[in-house]
């Protein structure tokens, strides 16, 4: 989130989405109803607009002076055009959000003492949202009048890009952290909330995701503290036996959303032995990443979400190496398409919908590209070391907790 003056001028550092220092406000949202906190239809979690607003309103001055509290794409959009927005696809991540009436929550707002004249006015994803300045376009040397999309939170754009606006195929993305998404024709709420349900880019249509914290940001965490390069890191890594011979990594090193709703669980190594090289290191932490993705993966199948296989996105699966062991722990088949690049590629197909280049989000579906197979599992050797996984988590969670 971005407190920011009328202008757009910041008053404080954003608030991106690892960050947890708001899980003690998430005790406000604990009191409220519980059809309201149905309504939400997302689990109460840290990183969330609404909790660090919280935090904000309680420890710092900037909430009392900011004019706008904006998600980061809105308020380059208000840079670019003069002109505050908000739009369903992040707003519906905010906590702050009614699913149901599809509309700011301004019951919840005001149940929770927030301010609600911070939030933006709603505009559609595929709208344009404003033009460019010519402040702005003095800047950018471009020419001032240019109409400026609302656009689309980051996962959203990235369905859209390959081409998920219907239900039916489910895509993994990895970057700082690792999202599972399935495209909805209609609300379907998790009823255990471990899992997130937001807006799509597409009117009219929901997705389901299963959000995990840790991936690449702690995978290039672990290669620098290791003193590899990139390239060094895979070849060392895949010189190890599937497994790390008994080496554990939980990648927990900022918390985690899904399945655990846990944010202050933390990373950690176990059964380190004196045989164990960097190449175990690095080759566990890549297991540890995968065997969390595959937690989640498991949380959004047991809500509803049939998963057959899936399809990559985002620039942390390019390694062949990489996407095999994940087919392996994930027990999918994983599919590919040209480009990786598909949150730009969504951003790209929303201003031409908004200007009427494509006149429906349907209408880029054929534009994505055709995704082909890339790894197919060929190994149930994972799965002892998954089920120790899964159980380091609940014998570490006593003792992290007591910390």
């Amino acid at each position: 989130v971005v407190l920011c003056k009328a202008d757009g001028s910041p008053l404080r550092n954003a608030i991106l989405w690892a960050d947890s220092r708001s899980s003690d406000k998430l005790s406000f949202y604990r009191l409220l109803e519980p059809e309201l906190l149905q309504r939400l239809a997302n689990p109460i979690t840290t990183g969330m607009a609404g909790p660090s607003l919280l935090w904000l309103r309680d420890l710092e001055l900037a909430y009392w002076q900011a004019d706008w509290a904006l998600q980061p794409k809105d308020w380059l959009r208000l840079r670019l055009t003069g002109q505050a927005a908000a739009e369903p696809s992040d707003a519906s991540a905010t906590l702050l959000y009614d699913l149901k009436a599809d509309s700011w929550f301004e019951e919840l707002i005001g149940g929770l003492g927030l301010r609600p004249e911070l939030l933006a006015p709603l505009v559609a994803s595929g709208t344009v949202a404003g033009e460019l300045s010519i402040e702005a376009a003095r800047h950018l040397g471009l020419r001032a009048g240019i109409p400026v999309a609302a656009g689309a939170g980051d996962t959203a754009a990235a369905m859209l890009g390959a081409g998920l606006v219907r239900p039916g195929p489910v895509q993994l993305t990895v970057g700082s952290g690792a999202q599972i998404v399935a495209p909805l024709s209609h609300l379907q709420i998790d009823a255990t909330l471990r899992t997130h349900l937001y807006r799509a880019a597409a009117p009219g249509r929901w997705y389901a995701m299963a959000a995990m914290q840790n991936a690449g940001l702690v995978l290039e965490w672990v290669r620098q503290v290791l003193g590899l390069s990139w390239d060094e890191a895979y070849q060392e890594a895949f010189s190890v036996a599937a497994g790390s011979e008994g080496l554990c990594f939980l990648p927990y090193l900022t918390g985690e959303r899904t399945p655990h709703l846990d944010p202050k669980v933390r990373g950690s190594w176990a059964g380190l032995g004196l045989g164990h090289t960097r190449a175990h290191l690095m080759r566990s932490a890549l297991e540890g990443v995968a065997f969390a993705i595959r937690q989640g993966m498991e949380a959004l199948e047991a809500a509803g979400t049939a998963i057959a296989e899936l399809r990559l996105a985002g620039g942390g699966t390019l390694d062949p190496r990489w996407r095999q062991l994940l087919s392996d722990v994930l027990g999918k088949r994983l599919l590919a398409a040209e480009s990786p690049s598909a949150s730009a590629r969504g951003a790209a197909f929303l201003a031409g919908i908004a200007t009427g280049v494509y006149p429906t989000a349907e209408a880029t579906m054929s534009l994505a590209g055709t995704p082909h197979l890339v790894a197919e599992p060929s190994s149930t050797l994972y799965e002892d070391a998954y089920r120790r996984f899964c159980g380091l988590y609940l014998e570490l969670k006593g003792w992290q907790a007591g910390r």
